[in-house]
Parts: C-alpha cells; structure tokens; sequence
C-alpha cells in the first residue's frame, strides 16, 4: 500500500537544513557582485556527479533561458550536471558559460565520443531582471561569475546549509518594491522522499496582501504551522499587522518607489522581473514526471505571488530528480490490481510537496531579505517595513 497523503491536519516535516540541499547530493553555490554599480548574482546547483534528470516549466510572458529545449522529454540529453539562476537578464546568461568550463575541465557532460574528455556540458539557464539596480546598467553577471558560483557549490560539503537572501541571483532581486532574494525550503514525505525547492524571488507582481500586511504564501489552511522561517517563527497562522504599522509600511513603499524612480540607473519604467525557482526531489521519476513536477510547481508560485506569470515576467521553475528512492514501494507496483494506481498516488504527494516547498522557498526569501539602497534604487525589506 502507498503512503497516505499528506493533508492539512497532518502537516508534512521539512528536512533536517529545511532547504535544497536536503535531497542528498545537490549542492549550491553563490556568486554575487555589490558596490561600484553592481547589485547582482549568479546562483548554481551542482548535480553528483553522473546528472541529474531534468525538466522545466517557463510561464512567463518575458523569459530569459538557456538550454531550455534540450529538456523537452522527447530530445536526447537525459540527466544535466548543473542549473544555473542568474540576474543581468539576457546578458547575464554568460554566466553559463562559465559553468560549461569549468563542467569540461572536470570531465562532466554528455559524453560525445571515446575520450573521457569529450562532453558536452548542458547547463540550463534562467535569468532574471535586475539591470541598473546598482547603478549601473552594464553592471552584469559574466562568465567569470558563474565560474565563481560553481565552484562555491564544488567546495561546499553535500548536506550543507543554503544562504538564503540577498546572495547569488537574488543580490538584486526585487518583489512588487520590496526588496527579494534566494529562498529554500524542504518537505519529508512519509515515503522517506524528499522534495524541496530554491527561489530567486524577482516579481512583477507583490507578495504583500495590502490589506493585512501578511505574506500572501502565509495564508492558507494551516498546513505549515509547524515549519519556521528560520529564526523559530512559525511561516503560518500569524496575525494581520497592526493598523499604524500597516499604514506607515504603505506610506514607506511608495516612497521608496518614488525615490527609485528618480535616481540615475532608473531609466526603465515598467517593472521587468521573474521569478526562477528550482525544485528538486529524490524520487526516480520519468522526464515526463518531472516535467509534470515543474508544471504543478508553479500553483506554488501563484499562492505567494499576486498577480504572477506576466508578460513581463519571465517565471520558470526547473525541476532535477536526483533518482535514489523508488517513487512507489516495488511490493505495490508489481501488484498488477493496483501498481498504477499506487505510482500515481505516490506521484501525486511528490506534485504537491513541489508546490507546497515552492510557496514557503518564497516566503523564505522576502524574510531574508534585506533592505538595500544604491545610486541605483531604495528597495525596503519585509521586515524593515513590517517589523516581523
């Protein structure tokens, strides 16, 4: 028999770091460019070696990406050795490339002929926008930095903490004016799999109810009551903000908003953004499964961005399935009377943790994030503003 499914009584745990690297083997490297004009980073997840199997869902009316194609369930490349995010929208995806040497100088790609050292390296990419938020416009990502990045996730041990905040892609990242960031979060299913996620939170739209003050992925029915944000706090079930503190914070924003505007790196007007997000799991799953995982990922995203998935954003979520729990016991899949049944409902906990870790991925970053002031832009944190 499959595990029961989660539900809202029943809350499902988050892993040991509650983050990215609790589906064992990924690692995560940040590289990031402040001061001088700079506000902006590049962030990779390192697969084991031997890749991971990947897919990627792009609902975004403006994406930035790289690679995207050769995740498509009917192309070639099965498993990737890396993903990069990175801010510097269309230019910083250079960033790739520098991961794509560093990739062949240690023999890991796709492997194109006799010589251990012929491979190819796909590394797909995903940028956000975050040009002139230093105060400079070409104050970008390049190569160098996402050589930087990769191998910062090289030297990390596997099972290691994930910075979270202003680090890597989310260094210049922004949401609805409020200063985003790099989030991540981990859910444990009763299987023993592990789906978590990672986000670099960069909205058109906010991820503030005007009305309450609260994070809008902090609603809902409860089902995180006993997760925190890191400092203890419970993600969930904390009251509206006071009326004063509410009305100050509005006051605040669009002051800031204001200021944004008229300094000299300001020049675009209509917000550019996106959200990319990561999310990974140990289950052994097909690339149509995975893909199906990256597309229920983003119900995820809605919750804790409103509104979400415009033109001009470029949402995108990838998924890597690192393969190395059965995604149903093999008892109840040979069972020919209910092994459909019992993958199906095993692959439906997986979908739903996908979503679940991307809402509180979200909710992490904006309450990582901190306020940041630049020739470039003023850009508030959550917590300056509302004071929780």
């Amino acid at each position: 028999m499959a595990d029961a499914p989660s539900s809202p009584d029943r809350p499902l745990p988050s892993g040991p770091l509650d983050a990215l690297t609790d589906v064992a083997g990924l690692r995560v490297g940040h590289a990031q460019r402040v001061g001088d004009g700079h506000l902006t980073g590049t962030t990779v997840v390192l697969a084991p070696e031997g890749g991971a199997l990947a897919a990627v869902d792009v609902r975004g009316g403006g994406p930035g990406t790289r690679e995207t194609d050769a995740l498509d369930p009917r192309n070639l490349v099965q498993r990737v050795e890396a993903v990069v995010l990175t801010g510097g929208s269309a230019f910083g995806l250079d960033a790739a490339s520098g991961v794509v040497a560093w990739l062949e100088e240690q023999g890991r790609g796709f492997r194109v002929g006799p010589d251990p050292a012929q491979v190819v390296p796909v590394v797909p990419a995903a940028a956000l926008f975050d040009l002139g938020r230093g105060g400079a416009w070409r104050a970008r990502p390049d190569a160098a930095l996402g050589r930087a990045a990769v191998e910062a996730a090289a030297r990390t041990a596997v099972g290691s903490p994930v910075p979270q905040g202003n680090v890597g892609a989310g260094t210049g990242a922004v949401a609805g004016g409020l200063k985003g960031g790099i989030g991540t979060a981990s859910l444990l299913l009763p299987s023993g799999i592990t789906v978590a996620a990672l986000a670099a939170v960069n909205a058109a739209g906010s991820v503030v109810d005007p009305r309450t003050g609260l994070l809008y992925g902090e609603y809902g029915d409860g089902a995180y009551a006993d997760q925190t944000d890191g400092d203890g706090r419970p993600d969930r079930d904390r009251g509206p903000v006071d009326a004063a503190v509410l009305d100050r914070a509005r006051q605040r924003l669009a002051q800031a908003r204001a200021e944004s505007e008229q300094r000299s790196a300001a020049s675009v007007r209509t917000p550019l953004n996106t959200t990319l997000a990561v999310v990974a799991t140990d289950a052994t799953l097909s690339r149509a499964q995975a893909q199906k995982l990256a597309g229920t990922a983003h119900d995820g995203l809605a919750r804790a961005v409103r509104p979400v998935h415009l033109l001009t954003d470029g949402d995108t979520v990838f998924t890597l399935a690192t393969g190395t729990r059965p995604l149903a016991s093999q008892e109840a899949v040979s069972d020919p009377a209910f092994g459909a049944h019992a993958e199906a409902g095993a692959l439906n906990d997986v979908l739903a943790a996908g979503a679940d870790a991307l809402t509180r991925a979200v909710v992490r970053a904006v309450r990582a994030a901190e306020t940041v002031r630049t020739p470039g832009g003023v850009f508030p944190s959550y917590r300056e503003l509302y004071g929780r």
